[in-house]
């Protein structure tokens, strides 16, 4: 079983990691967990290797409906069901009846009554948790092996094709367990927030907890950096594939960091909250989600430079996104819409828009 879950012999592993999407909601690559949501729509995190997405430009009429989105909840051409995902892959996400695995062609399966869920590096696991519960499974939803810890959240599986690790938070700290599900060890004592290993061989994981962010190196515990932050419980943290950026998000303001803690974009703290952010795979750009007087605003950085972040409006709607994730390319974003049952593909540059409704079915 160790070489099973600790060796993965993928075809083309390195090229589908580099492929995978970003994040919905708190996280939506392998890297980061999903949370249970109240239903389908609002997903937490989502994980597909894919290419990149291929949708349908905005006709007349469809643009006529994002001009008017104000006085009307939901994009009038959606389709009606996630009848296929719009790029090859597979999507992890949580519900109130527990995690599924959906495939390429909208079938579903779920894996069980789990809060959070996340991919192992090269999509062959997933790590699964409940109150007092962590579970790695295949995707057709056996067993592996499971641990019990109190009050356990936000797993984060990363590692090599021969040894790997997952990172998680229970009421003693943050712990360290072997993809196999040995060696558990206690990291860091009496710290909450949420976890993110670094993309690459190395073992430097980012810890996000009220007041504090800090970037370790598991291997032998040495502190990379520390830097203060909010003293609010934070929402979202993610890097960008090559390691070099770090965004994390807290309710009323984000920051995005570089790999020596130094912060070449940082917004709020404000009055408006944020409910969504995620960083481009690249690094080079942000977006997030604001809510002002009833509305969700998504804004997109589309260079971020320490002398000039210059932010513009991609999307404004009615009620509440939850959710954001870049497509590896970076031309397209996915965010949640609860209160149309929709999911948005948006392109970056504004050219183009797909919905999908009836998520919460």
């Amino acid at each position: 079983m160790k070489r099973e879950l600790e060796r993965v012999d993928v075809p083309n592993e390195h090229d589908a990691r580099v492929r995978a999407w970003g994040v919905v909601l708190a996280a939506y690559s392998e890297r980061k967990p999903v949370s249970r949501p109240s239903h389908w729509s609002r997903v937490a995190a989502v994980a597909i290797a894919a290419s990149a997405i291929v949708a349908a430009t905005l006709s007349s009429p469809g643009r006529a409906v994002l001009d008017d989105i104000r006085e009307v909840v939901g994009i009038e051409r959606a389709q009606p069901a996630l009848f296929s995902l719009p790029a090859p892959g597979r999507l992890l996400v949580a519900s109130d009846t527990g995690v599924w695995v959906i495939q390429q062609d909208g079938s579903r399966r779920l894996l069980g009554d789990y809060r959070e869920a996340t991919w192992s590096p090269f999509g062959r696991f997933v790590a699964t948790t409940r109150t007092n519960e962590l579970a790695a499974l295949e995707p057709d939803g056996d067993v592996r092996w499971t641990l019990p810890r109190p009050g356990i959240s936000s797993p984060s599986w990363a590692g090599t094709e021969t040894d790997t690790s997952i990172a998680y938070i229970d009421r003693t700290g943050v712990r360290i367990v072997a993809g196999d599900g040995t060696g558990d060890r206690l990291l860091l004592p009496g710290i909450g927030g949420l976890l993110a290993w670094r993309p690459g061989p190395a073992r430097m994981l980012a810890v996000a907890s009220p007041g504090q962010v800090r970037v370790l190196d598991v291997a032998n515990g040495r502190l990379i950096w520390r830097a203060h932050a909010s003293s609010a419980f934070p929402t979202a943290v993610s890097w960008s594939s090559d390691g070099k950026r770090l965004l994390v998000s807290y309710p009323r303001s984000l920051r995005v960091f570089d790999a020596l803690g130094n912060v070449p974009l940082s917004i709020g703290p404000g009055a408006a909250p944020i409910r969504a952010a995620a960083l481009a795979p690249s690094g080079r750009a942000a977006a997030y989600v604001m809510r002002v007087a009833g509305q969700s605003q998504l804004w997109i950085v589309p260079r971020i430079r320490p002398d000039a972040n210059v932010a513009r409006t991609l999307f404004t709607g009615a009620g509440g996104l939850d959710g954001l994730a870049w497509s590896p390319d970076g031309r397209w974003l996915l965010a949640t819409w609860p209160d149309a049952n929709q999911w948005l593909f948006i392109r970056t540059d504004e050219r183009g828009i797909r919905a999908v409704s009836n998520i919460a079915k």
